[in-house]
């Protein structure tokens, strides 16, 4: 083969040589690219792994629900039924039947209360009103257990009725052997019909609060009734109420609790709140 057809044929085959290069080098460029993108490929499917292994391992560390223990009293008995007749006879000896308080709810809130004016003709006559109050309270997640808020509740009745407006000779003291804690407020109150002996025995079994009112006086020239006979009256009265809300959930007498905590021991002496409360007499 002549010089010259050489020449020509390498310059025929020069172009085909450079594409040919060209091809190799973008094949070149591009498997790196499409290693890289398997690479990124792959580390975001281990990122997410580590996320969904975070998220299921902070659902199963997160808190519980907050949980409180269940209220021990689950209803309130009919209030005009929390007093035997004999006791209405011996109270209110002249009431005729209890008239019952509005509610919304009577398994929570309910009352009654009861009349009574024995008219002695020109001597005068003796008045006496009664009335007796349940409140229960339901455990709730964010305010606490129900005998805590009626521990509160108790508390704060006592200091409202040692605010009594007009009151006279306050005196507050402890009462025994009635549901976990008791405390009987009693003062005088003047009005224009008379004096009247006013007697109100706040007391608390688990988580129903049991509020009693009772009051007396001569009037119209009768006799101022003795305050010794009323407090003794309302005591019984409020021991009996609180009986009648343990026995309509089940339980036993007054004093008893069905946690079988150290409600028994609070019902044979006065608990230390009440202890504290009898000494703010005026």
């Amino acid at each position: 083969m002549s010089e010259g057809t050489m020449q020509r044929r390498a310059q025929r085959e020069q172009p085909e040589r450079a594409k040919r290069l060209t091809r190799v080098l973008v094949c070149a460029a591009v498997v790196p690219a499409m290693l890289i993108a398997a690479g990124c490929s792959s580390d975001s499917g281990s990122d997410d792994g580590k996320d969904e292994g975070a998220s299921a391992s902070a659902s199963k560390s997160a808190s519980p629900s907050p949980t409180v223990r269940a209220a021990a009293y689950k209803k309130l008995p009919e209030a005009c039924g929390v007093l035997s007749k004999k006791t209405l006879d011996e109270l209110a000896p002249k009431a005729k039947s209890g008239k019952e308080g509005s509610s919304d709810d009577v398994s929570t809130r309910a009352s009654c209360s009861w009349s009574s004016l024995d008219n002695n003709g020109v001597k005068g006559s003796q008045f006496r009103w009664l009335n007796v109050s349940l409140l229960r309270f339901e455990s709730d997640t964010t305010r606490g257990p129900g005998d805590k808020l009626a521990q509160e509740y108790y508390d704060k009745q006592v200091r409202d009725v040692q605010a009594a407006e007009g009151a006279k000779g306050m005196q507050a003291e402890p009462v025994t052997g009635t549901g976990d804690e008791a405390t009987v407020v009693r003062y005088d109150l003047k009005k224009k019909e008379g004096t009247f002996k006013q007697h109100t025995v706040v007391a608390r079994v688990e988580n129903v609060v049991v509020t009693l009112d009772y009051n007396g006086a001569g009037l119209a020239g009768d006799k101022t009734p003795d305050a010794g006979d009323l407090l003794k009256d309302a005591k019984k009265a409020a021991k009996e109420a609180v009986t009648s809300v343990t026995k309509a959930n089940g339980t036993g007498g007054a004093g008893s609790s069905p946690s079988g905590s150290a409600s028994g021991e609070a019902s044979d002496k006065p608990s230390s709140s009440a202890s504290k409360r009898s000494s703010g007499k005026s």
